[in-house]
């Protein structure tokens, strides 16, 4: 077969190449030249092929000098610290939780005790029912002026007509013959040393003013600025900001009487001194 080159030289390298098969009669030279392309898109395609394969070998070490490749780059982890902010105040709700849960179960089961076992609690109180039982079970009527052992007086003889305890609040001494009356009712008698100061003669007026079966009255002589009766106990302290005091009247008031809840605190003495009114006995409605 013939090699057709281009001028026609001799001297000049072909350009095509013969496959060694004649050409078909009537096909011209130009069907060689597209079999000659065709080949070389295949060639083209092997090796894009190729690259895409070497392509995905992320792990395999680049070829260079000394056949050693970069070494894979380890990923830096950050560390960030934890929001105090919403632990500290979920902690702080669960024990405000639970202290609120704890006190309501606390004062649960003190409201549940027998009202002498709380009054027993009172540091500083002093039970005459324990103390002197001869004392607190005679609450005779009588007439007259009446000798106490105990002062102010907690308990004993006193005078068929009460001192009116509907919350009163007397600026002087008041008879111990009806004042003791009154305690027999369930009254809790609140005394103070006539010297004490006026904000607290104010606060202790603020605990009893208007509230049934208090009374209010100073009383000379006391050895404590402070004095609190009920029937058959007593609660001596030294100032009006005294939180026994309040546990006192929650405790005692109408719980202490002998002569039940619906004995009367109205209607009684509400004059002051210190001499009993016998003309009060021969009152309509005298109780005790």
């Amino acid at each position: 077969m013939s090699i057709s080159t281009p001028g026609g030289g001799p001297e000049r390298r072909p350009n095509v190449v013969s496959t060694g098969k004649k050409p078909a009669a009537g096909r011209p030279a130009a069907d060689a030249k597209a079999a000659d392309a065709k080949s070389g898109a295949a060639k083209s395609g092997a090796a894009k092929s190729g690259a895409k394969a070497g392509a995905g070998k992320a792990t395999g070490p680049r070829p260079g000098a000394g056949g050693k490749g970069r070494k894979p780059v380890t990923p830096v982890k950050v560390s960030q610290g934890r929001a105090m902010g919403p632990i500290a105040l979920f902690v702080a709700v669960g024990v405000l939780a639970v202290a609120i849960i704890g006190y309501g179960a606390w004062a649960t089961f003190q409201g549940a005790k027998p009202w002498e076992d709380r009054a027993a609690d009172i540091s500083g109180i002093v039970n005459f029912r324990e103390k002197d039982k001869d004392l607190v079970s005679g609450g005779n009527h009588q007439a007259g002026p009446i000798t106490y052992s105990v002062l102010p007086p907690v308990a004993g003889p006193h005078n068929a007509a009460w001192q009116n305890c509907m919350g009163d609040v007397y600026t002087a001494p008041i008879a111990n013959e009806h004042a003791v009356h009154s305690l027999e009712h369930g009254t809790v008698w609140v005394t103070y040393r006539p010297d004490l100061a006026a904000d607290q003669v104010a606060k202790l007026k603020e605990k009893v003013q208007g509230k049934e079966k208090l009374m209010l009255s100073p009383f000379e002589g006391l050895d404590k600025p402070i004095s609190l009766q009920a029937w058959g106990y007593q609660l001596k302290v030294d100032n009006a900001d005294d939180a026994r005091i309040d546990e006192f009247i929650k405790t005692l008031r109408v719980n202490a009487s002998i002569e039940g809840p619906t004995a009367l605190c109205s209607q009684g003495i509400t004059a002051t001194g210190t001499a009993p009114r016998d003309e009060a006995a021969q009152m309509p409605q005298t109780q005790g």
